[in-house]
């Protein structure tokens, strides 16, 4: 299992991401919390098989919205974070 952190910058509020990033987790049997940062960032935490956290993290570099744009995307890996059992979206 492992675990991962990112913050995403980019036209990623107000376009469906944090939705459609719930939807892609969901659909890839990935956990974790999506969020809306107040600088117009989006964070999210995320945990699962490797394999499909890879995969996770290339649907979101590419923007799971097709109105968003991801422009930068910080990415670090972190066994701190906790382990969640299902993906939800936060405020």
């Amino acid at each position: 299992m492992k675990k991962v952190r990112m913050r995403v910058n980019g036209r990623v509020q107000g376009v469906g991401f944090r939705f459609l990033t719930k939807m892609a987790a969901d659909r890839l049997g990935i956990c974790g919390i999506v969020r809306n940062e107040h600088d117009g960032a989006v964070y999210i935490e995320a945990n699962g098989p490797e394999a499909a956290l890879t995969d996770f993290i290339n649907l979101i570099k590419a923007s799971p919205s097709p109105s968003g744009r991801v422009d930068q995307c910080e990415i670090s890996y972190d066994d701190s974070i906790k382990e969640r059992t299902s993906f939800n979206v936060t405020y």
